[in-house]
């Protein structure tokens, strides 16, 4: 279904886009990120590795589209190296 509200290009069109930025450029290479669309525009969810790299895929997806409106669902996983030896039975 297209809807075209004259403000932009079709949300299916941004979200498309959007995925593609983020799997295609070598600096992000993030396929765990999803797009979805609300009412108020377009939400990322997904969990990223640190807050500098939330960050870097924000302003990325805010310069290709800076007229969407995207607010950001991204978690940060804290990845660090075991602190225990693992004991298996």
């Amino acid at each position: 279904m297209y809807r075209d509200s004259g403000t932009g290009p079709p949300e299916e069109y941004v979200e498309a886009e959007i995925h593609r930025l983020l799997t295609e450029d070598p600096a992000v290479a993030e396929q765990g990120i999803t797009v979805a669309h609300t009412e108020r525009g377009l939400v990322l969810y997904g969990e990223v590795e640190s807050a500098h790299r939330r960050d870097e895929i924000l302003r990325r997806v805010a310069g290709r589209f800076p007229d969407v409106p995207i607010t950001s669902d991204i978690g940060v996983i804290r990845t660090q190296a075991p602190t225990e030896i693992e004991q298996l039975p």
